[in-house]
């Protein structure tokens, strides 16, 4: 998803005052147009995770070869991050020439695929108009969603509205969930893929039945009939490039390990008691995010069972020298993560998240131990 073709934003501008003066003139493709929907390879920035999707446009006897991305937003927007947190950033489409789109995925050697539509000559002029229509009546504006509501899932939108039917459908990966068809995107970026394995909640635990990632668009479109015939029958390389293998010192399962491991064998009160706090901490985050945020993938995260906020309860139980407050907290946490674990048991996250529930475990029933009340022995 490729935020960074913003600083084509003079293109944009000479683009849409031509779509304008199209408009009055009933600018009409002729029969050579083709439409085409671009699926754009994945990268190893955080935004290109999961690559980009685009719809192009081409007449070269109009003159016209424009690429329109439903992926842009305004980095300059007041209270970016809270607004992204909260699920209330407008996105919205911008237009390229096909030639600045194109560089830019060379420069940051992304492949390009692209897949012709088969649709007669009146539905190209249709969508060419419904694009146009967008960008210029604000239509084109909407509040990201992760899942719901996002690049690929504009692109959708609008040639399911040309072709005035649901013709293209989730048809590939429809009986795994969402946490497995993300899981493949984030290899070699081994923290991303923990991150969102803890703060993602019961939404993604869902089976996949909704295209939400270009390549599962590119997918189902080969497989997609309209009017008795395939609507992409071909699937042609733009350009193409071997993924660059991300590697880092410290993003990866052994740095994680090591810490983890550390953390159990050093065996001190004081970091044990930092860990189950930032823990603690998290939890608080978590469950803020779940209220917060209009993101739904954030809410009712069973997750908070293992990073639970009532460890910050330990701060207070040690300040005042409660043996049995912290027997008893101990205890509870340990049944939460015994919940917990039999939520998790059977999903995708479960092996990567095991060693913080180990952690955790070794850690609790330690404090446990320490802190029980012992039964005098009278002689």
């Amino acid at each position: 998803m490729n935020f960074s073709l913003l600083k084509k934003i003079s293109f944009f501008i000479i683009l849409i005052t031509t779509i304008n003066q199209s408009f009055s003139q009933n600018l009409l493709l002729s029969k050579q147009a083709k439409v085409s929907v671009l699926t754009c390879g994945t990268g190893n920035e955080s935004y290109s995770l999961f690559g980009h999707t685009a719809i192009r446009i081409n007449d070269s006897y109009n003159n016209i070869d424009v690429v329109y991305n439903y992926g842009a937003f305004d980095f300059n927007t007041p209270n970016f991050v809270l607004k992204f947190t909260k699920g209330d950033l407008q996105y919205f489409a911008v237009a390229h020439s096909y030639m600045d789109f194109i560089n830019e995925y060379i420069y940051e050697k992304r492949s390009v695929y692209e897949q012709e539509l088969n649709i007669p000559p009146n539905l190209k002029q249709k969508l060419f108009d419904n694009l146009n229509t967008s960008l210029s009546s604000g239509d084109s504006h909407y509040t990201y969603k992760f899942i719901d509501k996002n690049c690929t899932s504009m692109v959708v939108d609008i040639i399911n509205k040309t072709l005035d039917t649901v013709a293209i459908v989730k048809n590939t990966d429809t009986d795994i969930t969402y946490r497995t068809i993300l899981y493949p995107y984030f290899d070699n970026h081994f923290y991303e893929k923990l991150g969102t394995s803890i703060i993602f909640g019961k939404k993604v635990d869902k089976l996949g039945t909704q295209i939400f990632l270009p390549f599962e668009l590119q997918k189902s479109l080969k497989k997609v009939f309209f009017q008795n015939h395939p609507l992409a029958p071909e699937n042609k390389t733009i350009i193409e490039f071997e993924k660059e293998i991300s590697s880092s010192w410290w993003n990866n399962c052994y740095s994680y390990l090591i810490l983890l491991g550390f953390i159990i064998l050093i065996n001190k009160k004081s970091i044990n008691l930092f860990y189950l706090i930032i823990m603690a901490l998290l939890g608080v985050f978590f469950a803020f995010a779940g209220f917060y945020s209009y993101h739904l993938e954030l809410g009712y995260n069973y997750n908070i069972l293992l990073f639970n906020p009532t460890l910050l309860g330990l701060l207070y139980f040690y300040a005042t020298k409660n043996k049995k407050g912290i027997y008893n907290l101990a205890v509870f946490n340990l049944i939460s993560i015994i919940v917990y674990i039999a939520i998790l048991i059977n999903k995708a996250d479960f092996l990567i998240i095991l060693p913080l529930i180990i952690t955790s475990i070794v850690i609790l029933v330690k404090l446990a131990i320490q802190n029980k009340n012992r039964i005098p022995i009278i002689i």
